[in-house]
């Protein structure tokens, strides 16, 4: 297989550690109202704002994420390399990260152009640290 840039073609995770399958993260402020209205790269940092913020619910980070798919309203790569830049700067893809980066031709909310969905690893709380 090629080289891949900034991914991993596959992550592996080891049998019973926890997972968490977390729904799309959407550029949503915490008042429901959408972020960046026709600007993807804006709506794609809310997204990664909204997926630390699901992750640090359940006890996880960026840097636990083995899997996400990434998708983007559009059909031009330019846009597409656009939101794959700012997932690259999120820290999502330092580690055994793999993942899918697609353009859709829309998604569920009003005027939303970006989505992701995660598959992370739940680390065990360190000994002594509150649950």
């Amino acid at each position: 297989l090629f080289p891949p840039p900034t991914y991993s073609h596959a992550s592996v995770v080891e049998a019973g550690t926890r997972l968490a399958f977390l729904a799309g993260s959407v550029p949503l402020d915490a008042g429901g109202k959408l972020v960046g209205e026709g600007d993807p790269v804006r709506q794609a940092e809310q997204v990664i704002a909204n997926l630390g913020e699901q992750l640090h619910a359940i006890g996880s980070d960026l840097a636990h994420v083995a899997y996400t798919d990434v998708y983007v309203v559009t059909s031009d790569p330019a846009v597409l390399s656009e939101v794959w830049d700012v997932v690259e700067a999120s820290g999502l893809s330092t580690g055994p990260h793999s993942s899918t980066l697609l353009g859709v031709a829309c998604l569920g909310y009003s005027g939303q152009l970006v989505e992701i969905t995660a598959t992370a690893v739940v680390p065990e709380p360190e000994p002594g640290a509150a649950p």
